[in-house]
């Protein structure tokens, strides 16, 4: 033992203080665990709290307010140019952050749960110690360990001219984005997914002109392409370019730009942004914790294995969150939390969900949960797909933003409900219901039946499965035209 170091005995240690691991924690205390918090972060929250979902959302309503203002014009009302100050924006953001951590801390405190500062490593499957710079090291021993050290920004070294770039303000990640340091006049993004699109749909907001490269066919790749076609028609009003099928192959920072290398039909060899933002996914964070020195399995992408139970190959650790594998989302994390804590505690739980929501966060908004149509073809799997527009919906028309569809995916025998997605306004708000649907194994009838507040945009997942009950009969009806009579 290092002289000095400091020795704590526990129940229960959970590593990483994002919203798998301080779920975790409050649900162990709230079952009799003793439990100490460890997190390398000076505020609890992890990624999601300070680099990630509530900053990036907090710019996202700042965004819709500035399109909204100017949107309004359409029906007779008329606003100046909103004036940016980036300083109180960045202020309002960090206070958002600041208020959610400070109720983490009073939540674990109310519960008894211990906050430890610092970077942890596993000496063994009974030990982590935990350093912090400037104070004397603490060696934690544990009866069990839950590991919720989360994910951060995929880095693309390859593209860098020289090493000096890759620490260039100019180029960032999703979390120097977040930042708001300046409004780029020109910005490209590189990546096409969830990630920068919002923060592309923030920038524009903002009054840069936004540029998107992505290697593949489509935005949002595997998400259904009807859901995604709606959002793409308007950013190609709200960004200056969007290139599909093109990839970026160099970076340079000049000075007073970057220099960019393009590879793609009808793009240059190169061109010039102020800015660039890498957002092509994320990376579990499971290097440098030690796990090495346990019976932890980490597979090829970096996750740790992990069974319903969210148990690893090592008796005493469990792992949830993002460094457990797809979809990397708060909310799965979250929920994992719980089944972690409540399967150490001795209680029957599992992570069995049938459905894990998804949203994107854009202008408009897109939400699906359960099966898709892209993923059933793919099993090819023959399923019914009902859609509803909302152009035809009042409250749609009533907010002068028709623009969007519900589409509820079922079985066309049983008429189970097994996917629901939407694309539009406040979507991300209306999918939970979907959500309880298929946990409950709910059938159309269900849906229709259920009493949906009127005018409302709820209502057009009623409509939608209206319209598959109605072409089930339709359908069953012709069948028993064709069936001979009996003479």
């Amino acid at each position: 033992m290092v002289v000095g170091e400091m020795v704590q005995e526990i129940e229960l240690v959970v590593i990483g203080a994002g919203p798998g691991g301080y779920t975790a924690a409050l649900r162990a205390a709230e079952l009799g665990m003793k439990v100490i918090l460890v997190d390398a972060m000076p505020k609890p929250g992890g990624v999601c709290l300070h680099m990630g979902c509530i900053p990036s959302k907090s710019l996202l309503h700042a965004a819709e307010v500035i399109n909204t203002t100017q949107s309004a014009a359409k029906f007779g009302l008329h606003f100046e140019k909103p004036k940016l100050n980036v300083d109180e924006l960045r202020t309002w953001k960090l206070g958002v952050t600041d208020k959610l951590a400070q109720g983490i801390v009073g939540m674990c405190k109310s519960a008894g749960v211990e906050i430890l500062h610092g970077n942890a490593r596993f000496e063994d499957n009974r030990s982590v110690r935990v350093e912090k710079d400037g104070e004397s090291a603490t060696r934690i021993k544990f009866k069990h360990a839950i590991v919720a050290t989360g994910s951060r920004p995929t880095a693309l070294p390859k593209l860098f001219k020289k090493e000096a770039d890759m620490q260039s303000p100019r180029i960032m990640d999703s979390t120097g984005a977040l930042k708001i340091e300046e409004i780029p006049k020109t910005l490209l993004v590189i990546g096409g997914g969830y990630i920068g699109l919002e923060m592309g749909t923030v920038y524009a907001a903002l009054g840069s002109e936004v540029t998107v490269v992505e290697m593949t066919d489509g935005l949002l790749p595997g998400v259904d392409r009807d859901l995604v076609k709606p959002l793409a028609t308007h950013l190609q009003t709200a960004f200056k370019a969007i290139h599909l099928n093109s990839k970026v192959t160099s970076l340079e920072d000049t000075g007073s730009g970057v220099k960019v290398g393009l590879e793609g039909k009808d793009l240059p060899e190169s061109l010039a942004f102020d800015r660039v933002l890498i957002a092509v996914g994320r990376v579990p964070n499971t290097d440098n914790l030690g796990l090495e020195n346990t019976a932890v399995e980490i597979d090829k992408q970096g996750f740790v294995q992990i069974d319903t139970s969210c148990r690893t190959a090592d008796k005493r650790i469990l792992a949830i969150g993002d460094i457990s594998g797809q979809p990397m989302l708060a909310h799965r994390a979250m929920r994992q939390g719980q089944v972690a804590a409540e399967v150490l505690a001795g209680r029957k739980s599992s992570f069995d969900n049938r459905a894990i929501p998804a949203v994107v966060f854009t202008e408009p908004e897109i939400a699906w949960c359960g099966l898709t149509e892209t993923e059933a073809k793919a099993a090819g799997r023959e399923v019914g797909a009902a859609k509803f527009p909302w152009s035809a919906s009042g409250r749609a028309m009533t907010l002068a933003d028709p623009l969007g569809q519900t589409k509820v995916i079922y079985d066309n025998e049983t008429t189970q409900v097994l996917g629901v997605g939407m694309v539009g306004p406040r979507a991300g708000e209306l999918i939970a219901e979907a959500v309880v649907a298929i946990e409950m194994g709910a059938v159309l009838e269900d849906l229709v039946v259920a009493i949906h507040p009127h005018p409302t945009l709820s209502e057009t997942v009623m409509e939608a499965s209206m319209t598959a009950i109605a072409r089930i009969e339709r359908q069953r009806n012709r069948e028993t035209e064709k069936q001979p009579t009996r003479g």
